[in-house]
């Protein structure tokens, strides 16, 4: 399947872009933009990468990226835009090497991805129902399975902040879907780790975060490990909330995220 066609099957044709002519030159017109629905009359504003398509291969990673509190909104352009992170997965370079989708919903400006305190750190699963825009990503997400040649044994999710407790929430909700989570100063329910430790995991926080207490991050990656898991974690002594910044530039972080497969 050509850019193009991928294009068709989600409808976007007319404000994607593809084409067979060069590649657009700025970051958001390499995003084809969308709007996905939910049976209640919700929307979630959504950006998807194609991979250039070189009949290579069969079927493509995935890569669902959940941004953080900043970039919430409606305009369907700050989440890929006002991150130092989404262009580090959109980059040629990056893509030359691992061609893949890269999908960047947008989460509403009065919502979260998990409805919980990301100054408290760790939550409960059970106590925390899926949120308006999780559920709305997670079906979104699975449209996209079946509509792309996407290869299901490699879908990754990664997410920074706010996104952070969205990439715990997802795993820990639909372990079997994913091959490999980089939640990035995030949070979740320790007592779910061995429901997820077949998960790749390679986590990140600052030493200093103020707004998401690094305890968040070292509950879970040693839950994991209690659970018989290898997480990968990495925590910067010297850096605050923004250790994502840190992270897109960590040597080996892609070619760790598409080694991993189901």
């Amino acid at each position: 399947m050509n850019r193009l066609a991928a294009c068709l099957l989600l409808g976007l044709l007319v404000v994607c872009g593809c084409d067979n002519g060069p590649p657009l030159s700025t970051l958001l017109e390499r995003f084809a933009p969308g709007i996905h629905r939910g049976p209640n009359g919700q929307s979630l504003p959504f950006r998807l990468l194609t991979p250039v398509m070189t009949g290579q291969m069969a079927d493509y990673p995935l890569l669902l990226v959940l941004h953080g509190a900043g970039e919430r909104g409606s305009d369907n352009a700050i989440q890929v835009c006002e991150s130092e992170y989404v262009p580090f997965w959109a980059a040629e370079s990056t893509q030359q090497r691992f061609p893949s989708f890269i999908l960047v919903p947008q989460c509403p400006a009065d919502s979260q991805w998990v409805n919980v305190s990301w100054y408290r750190g760790s939550y409960g699963l059970d106590t925390v129902p899926v949120s308006g825009p999780m559920g709305l990503a997670m079906s979104l997400l699975d449209s996209l399975v079946a509509a792309l040649p996407v290869d299901t044994a490699r879908i990754y999710v990664t997410g920074l902040s706010m996104g952070g407790y969205g990439v715990w929430d997802l795993v820990m909700r639909r372990p079997k879907r994913f091959a490999a989570a980089v939640p990035i100063c995030g949070g979740g329910d320790p007592s779910q780790a061995a429901a997820i430790a077949a998960v790749g995991v390679w986590a990140f926080h600052g030493a200093l975060d103020d707004v998401v207490p690094v305890a968040a991050s070292r509950e879970m990656v040693a839950a994991l490990q209690n659970a018989g898991a290898q997480p990968r974690y990495t925590e910067y002594p010297d850096v605050g909330h923004f250790s994502w910044i840190p992270a897109a530039q960590e040597p080996g972080l892609a070619d760790w995220v598409f080694a991993r497969k189901r």
